[in-house]
């Protein structure tokens, strides 16, 4: 069963239309990476998945129903929802808090408390949470979301906060419930951390839907050009001069140090680069950089800021 569905939905408030004929969906065992800038629609998008917003035009199933009639309760306790300003009530323990939550969710407490222990806060489940850290209310934070071992997750900006081992270990975590059926849908401004972690990327501009796929598919949209980089204990006239000789470079084609050369090029050319370049026993190292996730997202916002709605 679909998890997410969104058919040409549109949402309006007084003076604002957020979402213009929005089409997505999210499949069990899926990534999906939520991207746009601030006020693209992301929230709302966000919004209308939880049931706190319903959409001016359009459809919306959540789980196979409507997410804001009475018939969803249920269903509630099979999401789990990380906003990006976590708060809690300052006076309550670590334990306490996710204690309470595990009671609404109708959870058994050990599982809080093996949470607790998983996410890194063992050390601090007595501790009231005014003495807690940002990144330690967090990881508070993302473990009552996983607490009803959802079959859907929303995160939005999850890793805020977070140092690079803890921001490591919950991508880990998110890959885990990927591989056991659970739908994500991941809302990030660090996009390098969240490239390897996403099935596909949806983007957002003007609350519209401006590109949407695997980063494969979205590589192929904008046709980007590809980085080769090419070092060798050659001078570098004489590298340049032999990968001239080869005809795999360009006019752009600029020195990085003494023994190292950079170009672009189609990304149409790579493996006859690579074939031609192996065959070089002179070269050091060669490194071809495809177009990121953040070049990616550049290069369809901009597109976004060039067509009205």
């Amino acid at each position: 069963m679909t998890l997410i569905r969104l058919d040409q939905v549109h949402k309006h408030f007084t003076n604002v239309h957020a979402l213009r004929d929005l089409s997505l969906t999210l499949n069990p065992g899926e990534v999906l990476g939520l991207f746009g800038h601030n006020g693209a629609g992301k929230t709302t998008t966000m919004k209308l998945i939880l049931g706190l917003e319903k959409p001016s035009q359009g459809l919306v199933e959540v789980l196979g129903q409507s997410p804001w009639r009475r018939q969803f309760s249920e269903q509630r306790h099979q999401i789990g929802f990380l906003p990006e300003s976590v708060s809690f009530y300052p006076q309550l323990t670590g334990r306490e808090v996710l204690h309470y939550f595990a009671r609404l969710k109708k959870i058994d407490t050990a599982q809080a408390d093996n949470l607790l222990e998983r996410i890194g806060l063992a050390h601090a489940v007595n501790r009231k949470i005014k003495t807690y850290s940002k990144g330690m209310r967090q990881r508070l934070g993302l473990a009552q979301a996983l607490l009803s071992q959802p079959r859907l997750l929303l995160l939005d900006e999850p890793t805020v906060g977070l140092d690079p081992i803890a921001t490591q270990e919950f991508y880990g975590m998110v890959d885990e419930l990927r591989d056991q059926g659970c739908g994500v849908i991941l809302c990030s401004h660090v996009l390098p951390g969240v490239e390897k972690h996403i099935n596909r990327a949806a983007i957002l501009g003007q609350g519209r839907l401006r590109a949407l796929g695997t980063l494969t598919e979205l590589r192929a949209q904008a046709n980007l050009p590809m980085t080769i980089r090419v070092s060798s204990a050659l001078a570098r006239p004489a590298l340049q001069q032999q990968l001239e000789d080869l005809d795999v470079s360009s006019a752009g084609m600029r020195p990085i140090n003494g023994h190292t050369l950079e170009w672009q090029s189609a990304p149409g050319n790579k493996m006859q680069i690579l074939r031609r370049l192996a065959r070089q026993q002179e070269l050091d190292d060669i490194d071809i950089q495809e177009p990121s996730l953040e070049s990616l997202y550049r290069h369809f916002v901009e597109l976004a800021t060039e067509v009205r709605p």
